[in-house]
């Protein structure tokens, strides 16, 4: 098991208590680690650019101020074309969680996410030594010597770039970029979950970061798969009011769901958006509104119940069902409580959904280019 090797008090920063990186927070996570041999940084499943570039951000911080190596870890797949874009193109070194090998003295920094949240396949013996992140708190971090917490942050990249402004480190390209494109994507939509925090962080690492690399990750080449997962997504739409719900099947990857509620959101029809698709026994949602308090999270948690895990933010949200089976009868049952669920925490009066896009004219129009 990996030992924490500094005791004492946890340190901590709840929701916005403080401004990140102006009350020492930096100094006090550097003091808690200096006595460890190294670092594993580890996020959740399926890491997305936030959690990449906070890895990649802290790495750098702990090897000029600590001296200290960090193993960068990979939990799950990277499947959203400009995440694996974004990999490649900075040479991130990516350890698999399975290949980890949990050192004694090593301290282990959980990134964009919180123990107990079910998005994690590390270990359960294994000691959480800090914690870094811009979710509302999960109630596990109970015991974590080092927990710093900003739910008022658009991104944990924003704070992991304030470490580095008040450790005095300016970024070279690759990190900067990393970060930058890290707090970009979790900008995304309108309106934007972003702080002023989140914008000068922006702009601080626009001056150190590449333009090029940027607008390569950015567009990024789209599979096969990609479309015919949206054409899927597209024939299986239904709109219940001012609310889109799509069936998108099994999906090539579990970013899938994401990147087709991204899509589907910016109908002009509806404020809402919740997709779900099956990937390795397990159904996948994600969720968009256009509100800017939405509680997109909060609202996914009681859709979900207690089938499964859900979370997120005003705007953006997911989760996962682990499936027994997935027979159409048992997916059916699943979509039909989740649809019930959904309809009445929105208050939309129990209703028969009416298609996007009609199956017929689809594929006619499909046929016919």
């Amino acid at each position: 098991m990996a030992a924490n090797s500094a005791a004492g008090k946890s340190s901590s920063a709840r929701n916005g208590d403080a401004e990140p990186g102006g009350n020492g927070t930096s100094h006090k996570l550097l003091e808690r680690l200096q006595d460890n041999k190294g670092i594993i940084l580890v996020s959740h499943v399926h890491p997305d650019p936030d959690s990449l570039g906070s890895m990649l951000g802290l790495s750098y911080l702990f090897k000029k101020k600590l001296k200290k190596n960090s193993i960068i870890t990979r939990d799950g797949f990277i499947g959203r074309a400009e995440n694996q874009a974004m990999v490649r193109c900075l040479n991130i070194d990516l350890k698999p969680i399975e290949e980890v090998a949990w050192k004694e003295n090593y301290a282990v920094v959980m990134v964009d996410s919180q123990p107990g949240t079910g998005r994690h396949t590390i270990p359960e013996d294994i000691e959480v030594t800090a914690i870094i992140d811009h979710h509302e708190f999960s109630g596990s971090t109970k015991g974590v010597p080092f927990v710093d917490v900003r739910a008022g942050l658009g991104a944990t990249c924003t704070l992991v770039t304030k470490y580095l402004m008040e450790q005095k480190l300016d970024p070279p390209e690759d990190i900067a970029t990393a970060l930058f494109y890290g707090i970009e994507s979790e900008m995304t939509g309108y309106p934007r979950e972003a702080t002023p925090q989140d914008d000068g962080a922006l702009l601080y690492l626009y001056q150190y970061a590449c333009k090029d690399l940027l607008a390569e990750i950015k567009s990024a080449r789209l599979p096969l798969s990609y479309f015919e997962t949206l054409i899927q997504a597209l024939q299986n739409s239904f709109i219940y009011d001012h609310l889109i719900m799509s069936w998108a099947g099994d999906l090539s990857q579990p970013e899938s769901a994401a990147e087709i509620a991204d899509f589907l959101i910016r109908f002009n029809e509806v404020d809402w958006a919740f997709v779900s698709g099956v990937y390795e026994n397990n159904l996948i949602m994600s969720m968009r509104t256009v509100h800017a308090k939405g509680r997109a999270g909060e609202i996914l948690q009681q859709v979900v119940e207690d089938m499964g895990k859900a979370g997120g933010h005003d705007r953006r949200a997911g989760g996962s069902i682990p499936l027994e089976s997935t027979a159409a009868s048992t997916l059916e049952n699943i979509r039909a409580i989740l649809r019930k669920n959904l309809l009445s925490v929105l208050e939309i009066d129990e209703q028969r959904g009416q298609r996007l896009v009609a199956r017929r004219e689809l594929l006619e129009s499909i046929q016919g280019n």
